[in-house]
Formats: structure tokens, C-alpha cells, sequence
């Protein structure tokens, strides 16, 4: 059995509390998904700290199944470029039915992904499905759902440093694992390219659902 100690806790007034939560939805309301990044560096101190604040999230039995990736090499960002384009290509072409394309219309997206070159970063997300030491495999457990609240965390915590981000799921990803030369008991679950915007960058035109749309109260 682990060790307790006590919370680290100071209750708030309501007032304060509804304040915060007021001015934390008005931030998180304004992010947008850019597909157009400024090449601007940025140091790297700050996907760190969104990285740890990723890594601060709750897992199933806290077996922290994630493994983040950071890539800033042009060379490594271009080698996977090629092979996201590749498999991006023949979904456009071949594997994507025609609803899912026709969804994807209003965004103005096709196989050619220049981000991928463009972003400072790149954040590869993969899911550690069980852990490998010398004598046995221990697994994991709730691992989707542990990535995925994890994944939230890090893209709230990048929005908030002032970075824009794109959730990007070129599919199938296996080529990820391969270039980055992860191990068997670790999947690609996501790949976000992390940076400014473009000048005079557009993005679509969308409404959010509002409230009662989406949370029921009984």
C-alpha cells in the first residue's frame, strides 16, 4: 500500500471560483485548430512545461501510459512529412468514403501537409499499452482513456502559453513508430504540430454547440 500524505488544498471563495471558471472557458473558447504555422522559434522550455503538464493527469492504477515525442529536427520533421503525406494521399484517393469527405470540405484540407515542415515542433503522442522490464510485462490499464484526458491537458496547457496547436491523425500511423524508433508495446496516438500562427492566418467559420445542446443537469 503507498504512502499518504495530506492535500495540498486552499478552498476558494465562490466568488472566486466562478471568476476563474468564467475567465478560464472565455481563454479555452477562443482556441482554434491552425493549419498554417509560422516557422518563429520558440523555446523549447515551454513544450516542456506543457509536456509536464500533460503529464500531470490521472491514469488508471497511475500507470502513466504516455510517451511524448518532441521533434524539432527539420530532417525528422521532413521524413515524416513524406510518409504522412503518403498514407494521407491515398486516404484522400481511395480510402476515405465520400460522407467523410464531403465533412471535410468546409476546412479546405487535402493530402499536402506543409505544417508538418512549417511548425517549430512537432508533439508525437504514443500510448504505452504495458511496460517491459527484463523478467515480465506489467500492463496497463484504461490506456484510451488515461491518453486521451492526458492529450486534453497538453493542448489546454499550450493554448494557454499562447501557442497554437493542430490535432493531426494521419491514419494508419504506424510509420511514426518506426521513423522515431519506438518499441512494440508503444502505438502512435496523435501528432501535433505546436507554434505561432501564419500572418493573416484564416481558419473557418464554426459554432460551438451551445450548453444545453451537449450537458444535461437532473
Amino acid at each position: 500500500m503507498s504512502d499518504f500524505i495530506k492535500l495540498d488544498f486552499i478552498k476558494k471563495s465562490e466568488k472566486e471560483i466562478l471568476k476563474n471558471s468564467e475567465e478560464f472557458y472565455n481563454l479555452m473558447n477562443s482556441r482554434r485548430t491552425v493549419r498554417e504555422f509560422s516557422p518563429e522559434k520558440i523555446d523549447i522550455k515551454i513544450i516542456e512545461n506543457a509536456v509536464k503538464t500533460a503529464g500531470t493527469a490521472p491514469s488508471g492504477a497511475h500507470k502513466q501510459p504516455w510517451r511524448y515525442v518532441i521533434v524539432e529536427s527539420p530532417e525528422i520533421k521532413h521524413e515524416i512529412r513524406i510518409a504522412a503525406e503518403k498514407e494521407e494521399k491515398e486516404n484522400y484517393e481511395s480510402r476515405f468514403p465520400e460522407s467523410w469527405k464531403k465533412d471535410l470540405e468546409s476546412f479546405g484540407t487535402d493530402w499536402h501537409k506543409e505544417f508538418l515542415d512549417t511548425a517549430p515542433y512537432l508533439i508525437v503522442v504514443f500510448k504505452v499499452n504495458y511496460e517491459k522490464t527484463e523478467s515480465e510485462l506489467r500492463k496497463h490499464y484504461y490506456v484510451n482513456e488515461s491518453i486521451g484526458i492526458s492529450v486534453g491537458m497538453l493542448l489546454t496547457a499550450l493554448h494557454f502559453s499562447g501557442l497554437v496547436t493542430l490535432t493531426h491523425t494521419p491514419n494508419p500511423m504506424k510509420f511514426l513508430q518506426k521513423i522515431l524508433n519506438r518499441p512494440d508495446n508503444e502505438t502512435p496516438y496523435l501528432l501535433i504540430p505546436v507554434g505561432f500562427p501564419a500572418e493573416n492566418v484564416s481558419v473557418p467559420v464554426l459554432k460551438r454547440k451551445e450548453l444545453d445542446e451537449y450537458c444535461i443537469k437532473l
